[in-house]
C-alpha cells in the first residue's frame, strides 16, 4: 500500500505517492500511464517525505529552483529505465537536452530513451519535460505537450 497527497498545480490535479520514505510517483491528472504509476491501493495520508514533496511543489511553481537532490526517489523500472531516469536528473533548471544527446551518454538509441522518458513515474522531479527532439521542437510529454509548454516556460525557456 502506497501514501498519497492530491495537489492542486497550475497543471491541473497532481497525485504524489510514497512508500517506505521516498516518492514512487507524481502524476498529472490524466497522464499517459498514471494508472501504472499507482497501481493498487493507496490511503491519502500526508507522510513527512510527501510534505517535503508539497514544500518542494509550492517552490517549483513559485518560480523557484528548489532542489530536487533531496527528496528520496524510488521510481519503479527496468534497469535501463532507472538509467535513463538519473540521466534527466543532471538536466539542470532551465535547460534542456536532445534525447540523442542522452542516449549517447548511455551508448544507446534515441527512440529508447524516448520510450523510457516516457514512463517517467516522478514526473517534474525526474525532469523528463526538459527532453527534446534533435531539433530543439517538443515532442512527447505523457502529461501533455501543453504542460511541457507550461514547464518550460516556468523554467525560463521561449517555446
Amino acid at each position: 500500500m502506497y501514501d498519497y497527497i492530491r495537489y492542486s498545480s497550475p497543471l491541473g490535479m497532481l497525485t504524489v505517492a510514497a512508500e517506505n520514505g521516498a516518492l514512487t510517483a507524481l502524476v498529472i491528472e490524466g497522464q499517459k500511464y498514471a494508472d501504472r504509476h499507482l497501481a493498487g491501493e493507496g490511503r491519502e495520508c500526508e507522510t513527512p517525505v510527501l510534505r517535503r514533496a508539497r514544500c518542494w511543489l509550492d517552490d517549483y511553481f513559485a518560480g523557484k529552483n528548489p532542489d530536487a537532490s533531496a527528496l528520496p526517489l524510488s521510481p519503479g523500472g527496468t534497469a535501463f529505465q532507472q538509467a535513463v531516469w538519473q540521466e534527466l536528473r543532471k538536466i539542470p533548471y532551465g535547460e534542456t537536452e536532445s534525447y540523442g544527446a542522452v542516449a549517447a551518454r548511455l551508448g544507446s538509441s534515441a527512440r529508447a530513451v524516448g520510450s523510457a522518458v516516457g514512463r517517467n513515474p516522478i514526473s517534474l522531479i525526474i525532469p523528463c519535460h526538459r527532453v527534446l527532439a534533435a531539433d530543439g521542437g517538443l515532442t512527447g510529454y505523457a502529461g501533455g505537450l501543453e504542460n511541457k509548454k507550461k514547464l518550460l516556460r516556468l523554467e525560463g525557456q521561449s517555446v
